[in-house]
């Protein structure tokens, strides 16, 4: 394997509470996956002894950082946000050189990175997300008195962010579970995902930065570099790790679950994992311009080369002229379409891989694929074609396959649509094709995909995610490993949180959000009503 001549300004390093810490546990490398080279500088590891001293300044910053005022706490993200926008040319060069994504998507990938962050800062300062509730005492009350309640969510602790592949900036190192743990008070050991490693070491250091522009102790973040296998396995054992996120293959998801599962004291895993993204297309939604509706399919089909998390895998057609002419209108437009590099050359094999496995199956056709892409790790984009009896007893029609291919099952009524639903494992979303005539055939369908799906769509392709206030990113097994939760939007916090009840406790001992005075200016329910703390003085517009 060559070498590539870039260089770089990058050390190569972790970066364990604010301090470049050289790694004993070997070296590895970023790869350019459009040529294979391998990039500069090579990244050294680190052991187990290493990682403790990550773990163990986290635990020490905890109570200091846990209890920020929420203008402090907000400013930081703040800070965050723009230190990664001030490296912003640099970051997007060295990740396109890495992942083989196009500049333009990461640029929107990083501005919605930053977004995040400044919306997380807004909730910080308004403070809902404490969920302080207020229980006056009753003492006349019949037949018990009623006790002075109090109620407050604090953090878990020092939480374990693992970076993902596909979005090396919005899933990776400052990304959404990085942003919601520091949101929540967590300080964040981050395991980089070694396939982007220059990546992770320039918003490394624009963190830290920020770490230390805010004046906070530098164990709120570390960043550190080793073999998924063992350190991250040792990472998510640590007793000081108290909850864990994670974007990434099933396999690897399920075995930091069962690794969190096993500790002398269990902590939660919040893993994004698999889903196959179910569409689901009714007649009327074939009356259109087939050609126009197909190069829409294809566009979300193929976008990224597939390597989203939303990508619409499976495709559900209704047998007919209208279906077939659909599919008819696929082939054309998939024919022109060129397969682009993927994230890297394992990927790309896997991919390639499970477009194999799928196409071998007895009662699968082959619908079109595409051309090869112009380089080793770009394959054609392919979309097959089954029955619904078959993906009723087929679970391999069911698997996820990381790249551009998808899957379209014919059904011939609205019994066989809710059935197939009912079978589906589950799924980050699931999308609707139809109009008003469809609602008393799609109508039996809503139940099934409410206990299937994290977020249903109405005339709408499930890639591209919004992050605000009532995004839903998350579903049942084997999409996340707790189906109550979301990876994006405001409600990310809360899976870092935790609530505590102070009963009859002094007024001088009570923390700042439940004190009588709301020092914080927090909204607040009181007495089971909500109590709004109203415009706080230099407030923003």
């Amino acid at each position: 394997m060559s070498v590539s001549t870039q260089t770089t300004t990058l050390s190569g390093h972790s970066i364990i509470a604010g301090r470049q810490v050289v790694g004993t546990g070997g070296t590895t490398r970023g790869i350019d996956p459009a040529t294979n080279a391998e990039l500069e500088p090579a990244y050294s590891l680190v052991d187990e002894a290493q990682l403790a001293e990550a773990t163990a300044a986290a635990e020490e910053a905890f109570e200091s950082f846990s209890s920020l005022d929420p203008e402090t706490h907000a400013g930081f993200l703040e800070r965050i946000a723009a230190n990664i926008e001030a490296a912003g040319p640099e970051l997007v060069d060295r990740a396109s050189t890495e992942t083989g994504l196009p500049k333009p998507r990461l640029q929107g990938e990083l501005a919605r990175t930053t977004g995040q962050l400044r919306l997380f800062a807004r909730v910080v300062r308004q403070g809902d997300h404490r969920g302080v509730r207020i229980e006056p005492p009753l003492p006349e009350r019949t037949p018990l008195p009623r006790p002075d309640l109090r109620q407050r969510k604090v953090p878990l602790g020092p939480v374990a962010v693992f970076g993902a592949s596909n979005f090396p900036f919005a899933f990776s190192t400052a990304g959404g579970d990085t942003a919601s743990a520091l949101a929540a008070g967590c300080p964040v050991v981050f395991k980089a995902h070694n396939a982007h490693p220059g990546t992770g070491e320039i918003v490394g250091r624009a963190l830290t930065d920020a770490v230390r522009e805010s004046g906070l102790h530098p164990g709120v973040f570390s960043l550190i570099y080793g073999p998924g296998a063992s350190i991250g396995q040792a990472l998510v054992r640590d007793p000081a790790i108290k909850a864990v996120g994670f974007t990434g293959s099933r396999g690897a998801g399920t075995a930091l679950m069962a690794t969190a599962a096993a500790r002398p004291e269990p902590i939660p895993v919040y893993a994004e994992m698999s889903s196959v993204n179910p569409v689901f297309l009714f007649d009327s939604a074939l009356r259109g311009d087939a050609e126009e509706f197909a190069r829409a399919y294809v566009t979300s089909l193929t976008g990224s080369s597939g390597q989203l998390c939303t990508n619409p895998g499976l495709l559900f057609v209704p047998r007919g002229e209208a279906g077939d002419a659909f599919l008819a209108a696929v082939g054309l437009v998939l024919a022109d379409a060129e397969g682009a590099t993927m994230l890297t050359p394992g990927i790309a094999r896997s991919c390639r891989e499970g477009i194999e496995a799928l196409g071998s199956q007895a009662d699968v056709e082959i619908v079109a694929r595409g051309k090869e892409g112009p380089t080793e790790n770009a394959p054609a984009p392919v979309v097959f074609s089954s029955q619904v009896p078959a993906f009723l007893t087929n679970p391999v029609l069911q698997e996820e396959i990381f790249g551009a291919s998808s899957l379209a099952i014919r059904y011939g009524s609205a019994e066989e649509l809710v059935a197939a639903a009912a079978r589906m494992e589950g799924q980050l979303t699931a999308s609707l094709f139809l109009s008003e005539e469809d609602v008393p055939t799609a109508a039996p369908l809503l139940p099934v995909l409410e206990r299937k799906v994290g977020r249903i769509l109405a005339n709408g392709w499930p890639t591209g995610v919004d992050v605000g206030e009532a995004m839903v990113h998350g579903g049942p097994f084997p999409a996340t490993s707790d189906s109550r939760t979301t990876s994006v939007g405001t409600l990310a916090i809360e899976r870092f949180l935790r609530p505590v009840a102070y009963q009859n406790i002094p007024g001088a001992l009570l923390p700042a959000p439940v004190q009588d005075d709301n020092p914080w200016h927090l909204n607040r329910r009181v007495d089971g009503r909500i109590q709004l703390a109203g415009p706080r003085e230099g407030d923003r517009a």
